[in-house]
């Protein structure tokens, strides 16, 4: 593992939101290609899959102009994704929330997974990729040190809600209303999920974890059940008065 001073960083704006890269490996020539690799697909993943795009084939598909054979594999991978983190979750995972063909709700953290994957690849086994938010976590961020990832609180600007310790590989992703406001739905009724201030799930890989997040959020006062019964995965979540709770695994990680 190389010394921290000389770690490996890099921040990339794309998605609609920020990308940060930090890999902890002796930074060699075949990391450092593998960066570049993932910093282009992210791009690519963009131009495939926003919904702010009007030529973008989940856009174009969304509007009928193609069909879903017309997509690239990676568009039937990512629904075939949807599908089975709607049928995990009872539906309360949806790519059509408002009556609009929008995966987002995977498609980050498989964007960030796939990224992070393309490093471990390469031999870098000692990196956090982020997001915007949501973290793929390899490894140990130094020899004797694991990483320590601070989770904001989203009622008080500044604080932080918890800190949670990762020394091995784990996902981490936050729903919540700080940033975005109320953009997570209710599938089943088409209205702003407003139960929770944040919910932060932890799980093994992030393109699950990412959409667990959402579907918990989206399920409000039965979330707490759903997620003590999912194997492997922890949450803790804010409630908009400030109280909160945790799942019965999740102390291991953060307090």
């Amino acid at each position: 593992m190389a010394d921290t001073a000389r770690a490996l960083r890099h921040v990339e704006h794309v998605m609609g939101t920020v990308f940060s890269f930090d890999i902890r490996d002796e930074p060699t020539t075949a990391i450092q290609q593998a960066l570049a690799a993932a910093v282009r697909q992210l791009h690519q993943v963009d131009e495939v899959f926003s919904t702010y795009r009007p030529g973008s084939h989940i856009s174009r598909l969304d509007r009928g102009e193609i069909r879903l054979a017309d997509c690239p594999p990676e568009v039937h991978e990512v629904l075939s994704l949807c599908a089975r983190a709607s049928h995990v979750t009872d539906g309360w995972f949806s790519i059509l929330p408002s009556d609009t063909l929008d995966p987002s709700g995977l498609v980050k953290g498989w964007a960030t997974e796939a990224a992070s994957r393309l490093l471990h690849e390469a031999g870098a086994h000692h990196t956090c990729v982020n997001g915007g938010g949501d973290l793929q976590i390899r490894g140990r961020a130094a020899p004797d040190t694991p990483w320590r990832i601070g989770i904001a609180h989203p009622l008080r600007p500044g604080e932080l809600a918890t800190v949670i310790t990762a020394d091995h590989d784990m996902a981490v992703a936050t729903s919540g209303t700080a940033e975005r406001g109320a953009h997570i739905f209710d599938p089943h009724s088409g209205t702003p999920a407003t139960a929770f201030a944040s919910l932060t799930v932890i799980g093994p890989r992030l393109t699950m974890t990412d959409a667990y997040a959402t579907a918990a959020f989206a399920r409000g006062s039965g979330a707490r059940d759903w997620l003590e019964g999912l194997d492997g995965y922890e949450a803790l979540a804010v409630l908009p008065d400030g109280r909160r709770w945790q799942t019965s695994g999740f102390a291991r990680y953060g307090s």
